[in-house]
């Protein structure tokens, strides 16, 4: 398939109609128009339901959104990578959870690439879901998630399991139920957890689904919330806040999934160098 199908396919999607999509792409409508009947004769189906108000996806379009989506990121990945230097003889794409890059993967990322020069290193932060689907595509040699669902001709190893912990600045009460308590979403396991801890309580006024910029949030405006252990021990040690020792406790397991066909020498030596750090981080 030709790739401008899948690409004029997209900015339709994204800019809502034919007219914006062929600004952004700095093509005629009757291009984009063209190019949309080309690609419902490839598939055998349309794509578009075209009305006064927009366009708006047909079930044969939806279906066909993630893999018109693969296919671009692909072939964004080969051009990127046929486009190294020499030196390297290949490369390893690594993605995590938001949580996971800060005092693991990007101390491990420091000591990986000067440890293996010949190899390139691509590193993104993703959902868990976006990353389960990654490695599927294979875009994606390394996924570092917490609990992820296993998934036929994948391999996961266990890296950590962070140990969450209600943090709290002042000497008030803290936790859930009081007015500053903020909540962190880390996840369907940890909200099961959390709930039968401390049951029906008030919705917090505030909560985040990025653990980063509740602890930011917290710092800055007060208050309390559940944060890894190793991320605000050193911040509790220097007297910026308190971990609060009576209140429950939570572990979260976190792995690197990656797919069984793809385990080369390379990939194993960093999957390798991956778990000793994470045995560092840890300790």
């Amino acid at each position: 398939m030709d790739l401008d199908l899948a690409r004029t396919f997209i900015e339709i999607i994204e800019s809502g109609s034919f007219v914006k999509a062929a600004e952004r792409l700095n093509i005629t409508q009757s291009t984009v128009s063209s190019r949309v009947k080309e690609l419902e004769l490839l598939l055998g189906r349309e794509v578009f339901v075209r009305s006064k108000a927009g366009v708006t996806l047909t079930g044969a379009g939806l279906r066909f959104q993630p893999h018109a989506r693969t296919m671009l990121r692909a072939w964004q990945q080969a051009r990127s990578d046929v486009g190294l230097p020499e030196r390297f003889r290949t490369v390893i794409s690594i993605g995590a959870q938001f949580s996971l890059w800060d005092r693991l993967l990007l101390d491990w990322l420091v000591g990986a690439a000067r440890a293996m020069p010949d190899v390139a290193f691509r590193a993104d932060m993703e959902t868990s879901e976006e990353l389960i689907r990654r490695l599927y595509e294979g875009t994606l040699d390394i996924g570092v998630m917490y609990a992820p669902q296993f998934r036929a001709g994948l391999a996961m190893r266990h890296l950590l399991t962070d140990e969450l912990v209600l943090i709290a600045t002042g000497e008030g009460e803290a936790g859930p139920g009081t007015p500053s308590y903020v909540f962190v979403d880390w996840g369907p396991e940890f909200r099961v957890s959390h709930d039968d801890a401390f049951g029906a309580r008030n919705a917090p006024a505030i909560a985040f689904g990025l653990g980063a910029l509740g602890l930011r949030y917290i710092r800055q405006a007060g208050g309390s919330g559940y944060f890894p252990l190793r991320s605000v021990a050193p911040m509790a040690e220097r007297g910026e806040l308190r971990i609060v020792g009576e209140a429950p406790h939570f572990h979260r397991p976190a792995y690197a999934v990656y797919r069984t066909a793809d385990a080369g020498e390379t990939l194993l030596a960093a999957l390798d160098s991956l778990t000793a750090e994470a045995a560092k981080a840890a300790a």
